[in-house]
């Protein structure tokens, strides 16, 4: 069209590259120049609530949560009066035993002046205070009852602080023969009873100081009780603890339970201690206690038939046992025991012990005593080293085979041995006769009765019964009064090693059934102490076998032992890693807006 006209747009002009930067230099500058917009107070008031509000979380509900999680429970324990017993200055243990005289032939006056002057020659003879002997005249049943009430009357019965009458150790029955020419002594094998045989000329003086007959008494009841006085010396001695001058912080005081000037008493009751027992009869002492099980309340006892050959395959054990074994476990009253037997067929030695030996000119099969503690094979043969709570006492029967038999330890010829802590072995040779060879598959009754009674000697061993006097009555009342000792100084020990725990690791959790397990075993303890020193040592040994019990229940509570390693090093390498990351921007917000309101304050005391 003719009107239309071309509009075309001139070229722009090239920009100066000066220009262009001196544009962004400026742009730079205000940009630089340019600050954020100032808070208004309620952005201020809502930072300041946020931040408070993440404090008071932490504070109020963070830390209470934390602590009640993490901390640990102690609960008191009387630390001062379980050192005491562990140092043994809470009890001096006492064994009084109480010894009936029984004299029918004597009038009243010449016994009463007969039972004085022996008791004089106990006391002179006596070396160990601890352990006495007291003599009390026997009173007849008939007068007993007569004469109850009778103030004045000389016929009296040991009794306790209760009125109840102690446990009698003995009784000493005098018997006048005519015929005797020189006092002598039997003590029944079966009973409790010394029976005293004297001569006519032999009756003491009432105006006389000494007797013949009174002190023949006081040397044979001496010589009964010697071993029974050594073995709790010895059980004193060896547990009682030793001074190291080691003190204490306790409850914010100073508790020194090995100080010398604490300490002197206990030594001058080791050095008494000491006096009483020969090296020798230490020595003897020592080889005891290693053979010895430590005592349980209950045992088990395993008897096994083991033969390399499939013969015998059977034995009369439930009749052998009720007759020659179940009658000694009757009367071992202070523990109950528990019985199983088992026959193990083709029972071979072990491959890595050495093998029995000819000996051609005795023409026997001999084990060398060093090989004695290999002839077990514990990898074949089903001894089960613990069944139940108690412990276990194994007692095997062996029956070589006729190739290898007869067999026999060497030197001794010995066919039975006794394993400390373990049990014994047995070895039964078959018999060449032909009425025992009929019979070869089946043990009879007989043919186990001397491996039983074998049993029960090494039985009586491994619990440590003296071995005297002969009387089985005295060495069970022994053996009684020596386990109440061990377990009152071993609970003792047990609390004076747990205060001691609870001192040196303050880190230590003490949850409450330790605190109850530590009163009951302070409370027998106590109670076993008034026992012993009341002759009541049956009572004593139940209150000790629960003190120990509650002692090892005690201490080896597996919360506490727990905590033994957890030291604080590894609390801050497990809290280090978590908080960090949490704990710096709450720490930086809070000083960021303390110092804010300190610039606050500040402007407003200089008026800026």
């Amino acid at each position: 069209m003719a009107d239309e006209t071309e509009v075309s747009e001139a070229p722009k002009a090239p920009e100066d590259p000066l220009s262009s930067e001196d544009s962004l230099v400026d742009v730079k500058v205000s940009t630089a120049s340019k600050k954020p917009p100032p808070e208004t107070a309620h952005d201020i008031r809502v930072r300041t609530l946020v931040i408070s509000s993440f404090w008071a979380i932490v504070i109020l509900l963070g830390l209470p949560v934390w602590w009640w999680t993490t901390s640990i429970h102690r609960s008191r324990l009387p630390l001062q009066e379980m050192l005491e017993w562990a140092d043994g200055k809470a009890c001096k243990p006492s064994f009084p035993l109480q010894i009936i005289v029984d004299a029918p032939s004597l009038s009243e006056n010449e016994a009463q002046h007969l039972v004085r002057t022996t008791q004089h020659a106990l006391d002179d003879l006596n070396e160990f205070s601890a352990h006495h002997l007291r003599l009390n005249l026997h009173e007849p049943l008939n007068q007993s009852f007569s004469d109850q009430n009778h103030k004045g009357s000389k016929h009296n019965y040991p009794q306790d602080k209760n009125g109840g009458l102690k446990e009698v150790a003995l009784t000493v029955r005098l018997k006048q023969v005519d015929d005797a020419k020189a006092i002598s002594a039997e003590l029944q094998q079966h009973s409790s009873t010394l029976n005293v045989f004297y001569p006519a000329n032999q009756v003491i003086s009432t105006s006389s100081s000494s007797s013949v007959l009174a002190n023949t008494i006081a040397g044979k009841l001496q010589d009964l009780f010697a071993e029974e006085q050594a073995s709790i010396a010895y059980a004193l001695i060896s547990n009682q603890p030793h001074s190291n001058g080691q003190v204490s912080s306790i409850g914010g005081g100073q508790v020194s339970p090995s100080s010398p000037s604490n300490s002197s008493p206990i030594r001058e009751q080791r050095i008494s201690l000491s006096r009483t027992l020969a090296p020798e009869l230490a020595v003897k002492l020592a080889r005891r206690t290693t053979r010895s099980l430590k005592y349980a309340p209950t045992y088990h006892i395993t008897i096994s038939l083991f033969t390399p050959t499939s013969t015998p395959s059977s034995w009369d054990i439930e009749s052998a046992i009720d007759e020659y074994l179940s009658p000694l476990l009757a009367s071992f009253s202070i523990s109950n025991f528990t019985v199983d037997t088992q026959v193990q067929l083709y029972a071979t030695f072990s491959p890595s012990s050495q093998q029995p030996e000819h000996d051609p000119g005795l023409g026997i099969w001999t084990l060398r005593k060093e090989d004695l503690s290999g002839f077990v094979n514990a990898a074949e043969w089903p001894l089960s080293p613990s069944i139940g709570e108690g412990p276990t006492l194994n007692f095997v029967l062996y029956v070589p085979s006729e190739r290898m038999s007869p067999l026999m330890v060497k030197d001794s010829l010995a066919t039975s041995w006794l394993i400390p802590q373990w049990g014994g072995i047995t070895i039964l040779n078959p018999s060449s006769e032909p009425e025992a060879s009929k019979s070869k598959s089946k043990l009879s009754k007989e043919a186990i009765r001397p491996a039983l009674l074998t049993f029960s000697h090494q039985l009586l061993s491994l619990l440590g019964a003296p071995e005297s006097p002969s009387s089985f009555p005295l060495q069970l009342q022994t053996l009684t009064r020596v386990r109440a000792a061990s377990l009152l100084i071993s609970a003792s020990s047990t609390m004076g090693s747990l205060a001691r725990l609870t001192v040196a690791l303050p880190s230590i959790a003490i949850p409450e059934n330790v605190a109850i397990a530590v009163d009951t075993t302070l409370s027998h303890l106590r109670a076993t102490c008034v026992s012993l020193t009341e002759g009541r040592f049956n009572d004593a040994l139940d209150h000790a076998r629960v003190a120990e019990a509650e002692a090892e229940k005690g201490f080896f509570d597996k919360s506490m032992v727990g905590q033994v390693y957890f030291p604080d090093e590894h609390k801050v390498a497990v809290y280090l890693p978590l908080l960090g990351p949490v704990g710096v921007p709450l720490v930086m917000s809070a000083f960021k807006e303390v110092r804010r309101y300190w610039k606050v304050w500040r402007g407003r005391r200089t008026g800026h």
